[in-house]
């Protein structure tokens, strides 16, 4: 668990840091918010994992483009443009008042006008960020930490993709609730979904659950899962979802949210942490698509390979 793959990680110890990586994200994030057109499910909004940090989809500023990046590595956020510009805010715990106050200028330094204020989405209190002046804790260490989980999640997120035809969203981490999440569709509606998430239009989440999906994704702790964890759902929920039997050590339903969950400890510690979590993602998709009635012969093929397509032919020979 030192070896840069599945870091120990301690939400009780590291909670104020967990909080302040967020807050830090939700100004970030503003910037595609403001600056690239609505993709389905809001796809635009969210960031990549990068070997470095979590980046955002290109905007258009006139005639160039521009990404942030939230660097792990050496602690500061990076702006970067198509006219060559390059410049940076280093991050050492200050207000969420002060970050903003540096993006919103280093934006002007390179000639972007996207307004990257407001407020906060999906938490509760939503202090705007001029106002928001509360010390806030940084932790160097921590933060790589965090980084390297993620990039652990978003590898084996990956290759799980690449078992799905249908449509499937990247694996890529919503600032909203700081989650990695990849999600398939079945690619029937779903019924209107109630919204109700805090400082988040109700549109927006009816947008997100336009259709039918099975999601998996991980976040480092909080909202009554007081530690790192892995979790999987279905929406609508399937009915008799709580009775599925899974053989992954560790995972259980939680009937309070509606998820199954994996305490990321119980991958961190396995023997092969990699065939743990993709053993969870397959087992818990399998238990939501069966239960919906998904059309599962259409919608899955082989693993993907390095190199390698899968072989159409063979696989429509094989169904028939």
């Amino acid at each position: 668990m030192t070896d840069g793959r599945w870091p120990v990680l301690d939400y009780a110890a590291d909670k104020a840091m967990i909080e302040t990586c967020h807050a830090y994200l939700q100004i970030i994030g503003k910037l595609p918010t403001r600056a690239r057109v609505w993709t389905n499910h809001g796809w635009q909004l969210a960031l990549r994992v990068t070997p470095r940090g979590f980046r955002t989809y290109p905007v258009a500023v006139g005639d160039h483009e521009a990404e942030l990046l939230f660097d792990c590595l050496a602690s500061e956020v990076v702006l970067e443009t198509s006219a060559g510009f390059r410049g940076s805010v280093a991050l050492h715990g200050q207000t969420v008042a002060e970050l903003f106050q540096s993006l919103t200028g280093l934006l002007r330094r390179a000639g972007i006008a996207p307004d990257i204020g407001g407020s906060p989405n999906e938490v509760d209190p939503a202090v705007p960020f001029q106002s928001d002046d509360r010390p806030r804790k940084w932790d160097e260490g921590a933060l790589r930490r965090f980084h390297a989980a993620f990039r652990s999640a978003d590898r084996v997120f990956t290759h799980f993709r690449s078992f799905f035809v249908g449509k499937s969203s990247p694996s890529h981490l919503f600032w909203g609730s700081f989650d990695l999440a990849v999600t398939r569709f079945s690619g029937k509606e779903a019924p209107l979904h109630p919204g109700g998430v805090p400082n988040l239009p109700d549109r927006a989440t009816r947008e997100a659950y336009s259709h039918e999906v099975a999601s998996a994704g991980f976040w480092l702790g909080g909202g009554g899962i007081e530690e790192a964890a892995f979790y999987a759902y279905g929406y609508p929920t399937p009915d008799g979802i709580a009775e599925a039997s899974l053989e992954t050590d560790g995972a259980y339903w939680d009937a309070q949210l509606g998820e199954f969950i994996l305490p990321y400890a119980a991958v961190a510690m396995a023997d092969d942490p990699d065939k743990a979590l993709i053993g969870f993602l397959h087992e818990t998709y399998e238990a939501i698509a069966e239960r919906a009635g998904w059309d599962r012969a259409a919608l899955e093929i082989p693993g993907g390979r390095l190199g390698r397509p899968y072989d159409v032919a063979k696989l429509r020979d094989m169904r028939g």
